[in-house]
């Protein structure tokens, strides 16, 4: 069967609309529209119109997922399972992607070293924990490594720092090695070497506050006197502090 275009009309993002003689109307990229000399044709076969709506399917994946990491970088992985949430066919996907490696607008070593510094300057995490981020964004394991490099240990021990004095700080109700542990905790949660984290902490005094052991006492009392009195309430209370790493001084 031999179809006839009966017209031509560009629209946005640099496609055109072809207007076939069965009513048919077919949104096309310029690049297919290039290809096949559309602007020129003025017939098309079944067979021909087939191979150029599968050619234009592939400029549509390939231009989803460019305008994908125009708007937010993404791992080669990422856009894969973009891509794949679209329901494109695997193949297009494929070519779609190794274009896009190939024109260096997707490349895990960019993606690493940009995540990494967004996260250096944006939030406290360490470099365990950015790390294995970038795991779950399937980027190689050497790649990472080599670019946190970049997160030197001096930036290291000023976040752990910053960290731990602000724990520290607003701190109200434990003491001692409870309190200390609970900030050593906090600290390799965020992904920090255990022998940087001991290094910086070990500058804070943990030694009983007697300001919070006090006001942790008068709290405790008065709650727990609702159900102990004496001796008994005296040990509920000790042994309450004790668990927050306080003792109280008569």
């Amino acid at each position: 069967m031999i179809l006839k275009i009966e017209r031509y009309k560009k629209t946005t993002k640099g496609r055109y609309k072809i207007y076939l003689d069965d009513g048919r109307e077919l949104l096309l990229y310029e690049d297919v529209i290039l290809k096949f000399e559309l602007l020129l044709k003025k017939e098309l076969t079944d067979e021909e119109l087939l191979v150029i709506e599968m050619a234009n399917q592939e400029c549509d994946v390939y231009q989803v997922a460019l305008a994908s990491i125009s708007s937010r970088f993404k791992s080669i992985y990422d856009t894969r399972l973009f891509l794949i949430k679209k329901e494109y066919p695997e193949e297009m996907i494929d070519k779609a992607i190794t274009k896009l490696v190939k024109q260096g607008y997707l490349n895990d070593q960019s993606f690493a070293k940009s995540y990494i510094n967004n996260q250096i300057i944006t939030t406290n995490k360490g470099p365990y924990k950015i790390k294995n981020e970038l795991l779950e964004h399937r980027v190689a394991s050497d790649i990472i490594d080599t670019e946190l490099r970049g997160f030197d240990i001096d930036t290291q021990l000023e976040k752990v720092n910053k960290v731990a004095t602000r724990l520290f700080n607003s701190n109200r109700s434990r003491g001692g090695i409870i309190l200390k542990k609970k900030i050593e905790n906090d600290l390799l949660n965020l992904g920090y070497e255990l022998n940087i984290v001991t290094k910086v902490i070990e500058k804070f005094d943990f030694s009983n506050n007697k300001d919070i052991a006090n006001k942790e006492y008068e709290k405790l009392r008065k709650r727990l006197s609702r159900k102990y009195e004496g001796k008994e309430l005296e040990y509920k209370i000790k042994e309450k502090l004790y668990q927050k790493g306080l003792y109280y001084e008569n």
